[in-house]
């Protein structure tokens, strides 16, 4: 299996080094140059198999030039009872009509963003002895939350790696702030930046494509790499969930095989819900993919009409992790719907850098239709949802995942369509407790975070989990705060020590 750049067909590289590279010299993102099928034999033969080994059978059909002892090594590092609160991996919750809550969010950092970024350290240093051996590996990262905290817990102390990440100042909860900045290791550097998330996203991109810095650490034998979703290692795990969970409601009697599921994703860089596209491709039977988004509802309206446009308000949301106007991997799903077509691409994108907009042509417009249906809501709906699931299910959504609910909601409402429904839960509620606390109780609210968890543990009936309760006590090690134009220089410092 060899993957191609979205803006350079012509261009061929192993799995190895599209994951060491995470993005191609062009700035366009790798791609497998097909898509492996599975058979109604091979999804069936997963229903009994474990989380490690239906990742282990996935991961065998895109990283061709990994041994089946490093694909072991990779899976059963990262899938075990140390990194995850429950065998499973990936829990499913059961609520009325036909809705099921996929909650990804088990892991040491309490997010999905966990199911990728604790195979990809194993991912990144095989990949690393295969291409570039003896090189030291600096990840870049640009965070709305997750991800950031996500990549430094699986990063941290990685022999030959370190890690940069980059958050925006004011974009993140209280929570996901405090996981970040009482970050343990001595591979680490945490800084925020002035700006949304999509300035932080740009200055990581141009850092890559700076010659000057690239010289400046080559000098010093280093290789940039990414741990965002643009980095296909990052994406290949997110593939193997969506088949887990069909398999497992094959096994637990939810569904017969063949049977068609929606699949909802709380929607920003697209790399969730794109995953969820791969899997169908792959042969998952999938009737609808919902793209559920916030206020920045830039994929909504692109979904709905073609132009893709990011001058638009940019809100500051309860759902932080998606609050992103410009959408990484749609990039990836565009390049597929064109038929490979690098120079549509690059137009496209060159329009979006240039204009801030672009419009796909009627065909791509045709086949987003049928793929895909979205929709949005505001924070005081996203509330509403929490209180309702809570009431109905006594279910306890966290901000993002009630997103992908009332936006499900709304599908079903518009289209009367009673498929069964897979709704990716993202995030664990106590990483946004103010919001969802203001949702289920609405009372006065103490200043201190933990005095406000233990409010909303009163009032739920519920427990912070763990890796949360266990940030109270640590001290705050990362303080510095930069303009975008400054990060070149903070991991340049960094990376000096």
């Amino acid at each position: 299996m060899n993957y191609a750049s979205t803006r350079n067909s012509a261009l061929k590289t192993t799995s190895a080094h599209a994951i060491v590279k995470g993005l191609s010299d062009e700035g366009g993102l790798f791609v497998p140059e097909s898509i492996p099928k599975l058979t109604k034999e091979e999804i069936l033969a997963l229903c009994d198999k474990s989380y490690v080994d239906r990742a282990f059978d996935v991961f065998s059909k895109f990283l061709t030039d990994f041994t089946p002892e490093e694909l072991r090594l990779c899976v059963e590092g990262a899938y075990n009872d140390k990194n995850f609160d429950t065998n499973n991996i990936a829990e499913i919750a059961k609520l009325k009509e036909g809705r099921y809550i996929l909650e990804l969010w088990h892991g040491p950092t309490c997010a999905f963003k966990d199911m990728a970024l604790q195979i990809l350290p194993y991912l990144l240093t095989t990949s690393a002895k295969k291409t570039v051996d003896g090189k030291h590996i600096s990840i870049l990262v640009a965070t709305s939350g997750d991800t950031g905290k996500a990549a430094l817990e699986g990063f941290k102390d990685v022999a030959g790696t370190s890690i940069s990440v980059f958050y925006p100042e004011e974009g993140v909860s209280p929570m996901q702030k405090r996981q970040m900045t009482t970050q343990e290791g001595n591979n680490v550097n945490v800084c925020a930046v002035k700006g949304n998330f999509d300035d932080c996203q740009n200055g990581v991109k141009a850092i890559f494509t700076d010659k000057g810095i690239e010289e400046k650490l080559a000098e010093k034998n280093i290789l940039l790499s990414s741990a965002n979703s643009i980095n296909w290692g990052r994406l290949a795990p997110q593939i193997i969930y969506y088949v887990s969970t069909y398999a497992q409601l094959i096994k637990d009697k939810e569904i017969e095989y063949g049977e068609k599921v929606n699949i909802v994703v709380p929607t920003g860089n697209f790399g969730n819900i794109l995953a969820a596209y791969y899997a169908k491709l792959m042969g998952i039977p999938v009737n609808k993919l919902i793209c559920a988004s916030n206020a920045n509802n830039v994929l909504t309206d692109f979904i709905n009409t073609g132009v893709y446009d990011r001058n638009r308000q940019f809100y500051t949301t309860i759902s932080p992790s998606m609050d992103i106007l410009i959408s990484s991997n749609l990039e990836r799903l565009l390049y597929h719907l064109t038929g490979e077509n690098d120079k549509l691409i690059n137009e496209w994108f060159g329009k979006l850098k240039t204009d801030g907009k672009y419009e796909v042509n009627d065909e791509v417009k045709s086949k987003l239709k049928e793929l895909f249906w979205a929709g949005c809501c505001n924070d005081d709906e996203t509330k509403a949802e929490i209180r309702k699931t809570y009431e109905e299910e006594h279910y306890l959504l966290d901000t993002h995942s009630a997103v992908a609910v009332k936006v499900y909601d709304d599908y079903r409402k518009v289209t009367g369509d009673t498929t069964k429904t897979i709704i990716a839960s993202t995030a664990n509620p106590y990483k946004f407790g103010r919001a969802v606390f203001d949702a289920v109780d609405g009372g006065s609210q103490p200043e201190d975070e933990f005095d406000l968890i233990a409010k909303l543990e009163k009032a739920t009936g519920t427990k912070m989990p763990a890796p949360l309760a266990a940030t109270q006590n640590k001290p705050v090690r990362f303080k510095e705060v930069v303009e975008k134009q400054e990060m070149g220089n903070v991991v340049l410092n960094f990376l000096s020590k």
